[in-house]
C-alpha cells in the first residue's frame, strides 16, 4: 500500500499548459498557425547530460535516437496535427525573474514524407524556446519544426533549419 502512495504523489505534479501563435516568417510568411505546448514535468540535469554525450558521439541522428528512448515530459501539437510527445524540456530561472523554458524531441515523420524519401527526413528534430517574462504581454518564443543540430569548427552547436523558424507570440500560460 505505501507503495502506491509513493507512486501517485510521484506522479502528481502540476501540468503547464502554454498556448502560442505562430507566425511563418521568410518563405512561410503570411502563414499562421496555434501551438499547444503541454509540459507534465521537467527533464532533469542528468537527462541533458546523456543527450549532449550521445549528441557528441553520434551527431544529430543519434540525438533523435536518443530523444525516441526517451519517456515523454510533455505533448505539442500544432494546428492540423494530431501532436506528438516532446521528450525533453528544461526551465531556466533566469537573474531578471523571467524563466526560459527549452524543449527538443524527435520529430514525427508524416508517410509521405518517409515514402518519397524527401530531404527534409535529414531533419528529424523540432525544437523550441519559450521566455516567459515578468510581463505577461512580452512573453515570446521560437519553434522550429524541423532542424538538424552539428557541431562548428568552433566546437559549438549550430541549428540547420529545413525551412525557417517560426515566432511565436500571444504566449499564455495556463498552470
Amino acid at each position: 500500500m505505501t507503495i502506491m502512495v509513493a507512486f501517485f504523489s510521484a506522479r502528481a505534479q502540476k501540468v503547464m499548459h502554454i498556448a502560442a501563435t505562430a507566425m511563418g516568417t521568410s518563405t512561410q510568411l503570411g502563414r499562421v498557425v496555434s501551438v499547444d505546448l503541454r509540459i507534465n514535468e521537467f527533464s532533469t540535469a542528468e537527462d541533458q547530460k546523456v543527450l549532449l554525450g550521445v549528441f557528441a558521439e553520434k551527431g544529430s541522428e543519434g540525438l533523435a535516437n536518443a530523444l525516441e528512448k526517451m519517456n515523454a515530459k510533455g505533448r505539442i501539437a500544432v494546428t492540423g496535427t494530431l501532436g506528438y510527445d516532446v521528450n525533453y524540456i528544461r526551465e531556466f530561472k533566469m537573474p531578471d525573474g523571467s524563466r526560459r523554458i527549452r524543449f527538443v524531441t524527435d520529430r514525427a515523420i508524416r508517410f509521405a514524407e518517409a515514402w518519397h524519401s524527401t530531404r527534409s527526413m535529414d531533419y528529424q528534430l523540432s525544437l523550441g524556446e519559450v521566455i516567459l517574462t515578468t510581463s505577461k504581454d512580452k512573453n515570446t518564443g521560437t519553434l522550429m519544426p524541423a532542424a538538424l543540430l552539428r557541431i562548428n569548427k568552433e566546437g559549438e552547436i549550430e541549428i540547420e533549419n529545413y525551412q525557417n523558424p517560426w515566432k511565436l507570440s500571444n504566449i499564455r500560460i495556463f498552470d
